[in-house]
């Protein structure tokens, strides 16, 4: 079945006669155009795929199966024309990323009735085919080799911005078209930020030290953490690490299809409150990655929903410890029929440069 086959059943669920995809990541995973300007209106029996003259080429070699419209004025005019040519009476939306504005738009100058849909095409990407997951992989193993190589190259005295930058260039020497995120370095007492963005602060000898970066390849991400110390860190941070690599094994232990995002979720925080550290971890175990850096399903204790084979998710326990500092180690993990695969291979026993 293809990607529009499983879309025109959800819509088939959903009561509507015609999908209208305006999500950049949707669009792309529905029609494989990789530019920057376009919509979809998906029917029952038809797709189409508009944009303006500077893309048009390029979506009639990537949208294969769309008819391919050009807008001259407004894009939203060629949505009424193509309303009124297949007598569409229901045209759903994507309601959580539709502005107010176009909504407000829509409404004045579509001639049927719009209906908000949630969720229909992100909950179809949740499930990777074999092209995403070799994709994916090739992501990771970018992320791995950026991780040898800033090992090799972190020394006292570099600012956390000159080893972000340093891993990033990197990366994109490898391949990677962009990185997922911007790259998180927080050393010293910076690493109890977990989402401590690389700053002018020197790295400084006997300092732990977080990393979390990730990148794009071919449309898709790769998400890793890795903690290690430039010198010894000290007994309790060690400690600490300790108690972070034996809840994120855990997890990697337990993760299958038929687990629920919460009690996967359950399985890291168990461990910490065994030892009195619950309140030193303070987000979730994980998320879904794939053409965004989080997507689908969600590891937290909000998700109720099974895994399936084919969901990809991160496994990224963390303590944090204000005054301190702190620890978290991630993994990305594919779903399979029997358990699950590790993405990354880096080592994740705490490393002393």
């Amino acid at each position: 079945m293809t990607r529009l086959d499983r879309l025109r059943s959800g819509m088939k669920e959903k009561g509507i006669d015609a999908m209208l995809v305006t999500s950049p990541y949707n669009l792309r995973y529905i029609s494989n155009f990789t530019g920057t300007t376009g919509l979809s209106v998906v029917t029952m029996d038809k797709a189409y795929f508009v944009t303006d003259f500077r893309y048009t080429e390029q979506a009639g070699k990537q949208a294969v199966g769309f008819e391919i419209v050009q807008n001259i004025g407004s894009i939203y005019e060629e949505v009424v024309k193509i309303v009124q040519q297949n007598s569409i009476r229901s045209l759903g939306f994507e309601e959580d990323f539709v502005t107010f504005s176009l909504f407000e738009l829509l409404e004045e100058i579509v001639p049927c009735a719009l209906t908000p849909i949630s969720g229909l095409i992100e909950e179809l990407r949740e499930i990777k085919d074999d092209a995403e997951i070799s994709t994916i992989k090739k992501a990771c193993e970018i992320a791995d080799k950026a991780y040898q190589y800033i090992l090799g190259e972190i020394k006292p005295g570099m600012t956390e911005i000159e080893v972000a930058n340093k891993m990033d260039f990197y990366m994109r020497s490898l391949g990677a078209s962009g990185v997922s995120f911007d790259t998180i370095v927080a050393s010293g007492i910076r690493s109890a930020m977990p989402h401590g963005v690389a700053s002018n602060k020197k790295i400084e000898q006997g300092e732990i030290i977080t990393i979390d970066f990730g990148c794009y390849y071919e449309g898709y991400v790769s998400d890793m953490t890795r903690t290690f110390a430039i010198g010894d860190p000290g007994e309790k941070l060690k400690e600490i690490y300790q108690l972070v690599l034996e809840a994120q094994l855990k997890v990697i232990d337990a993760a299958k299809p038929g687990i629920t995002g919460k009690a996967l979720d359950t399985v890291a925080r168990d461990h910490f409150d065994r030892y009195g550290y619950a309140d030193a971890f303070g987000h979730t175990t994980g998320h879904g990655i794939g053409l965004e850096i989080h997507e689908g399903p969600s590891v937290s204790m909000r998700s109720n929903k099974p895994f399936v084979p084919g969901n990809v998710i991160t496994d990224e326990p963390g303590l944090y410890f204000s005054g301190l500092g702190g620890v978290r180690i991630e993994d990305d993990l594919l779903i399979t029929e029997t358990g699950n695969e590790v993405l990354l291979t880096s080592p994740k026993e705490l490393i002393i440069l």
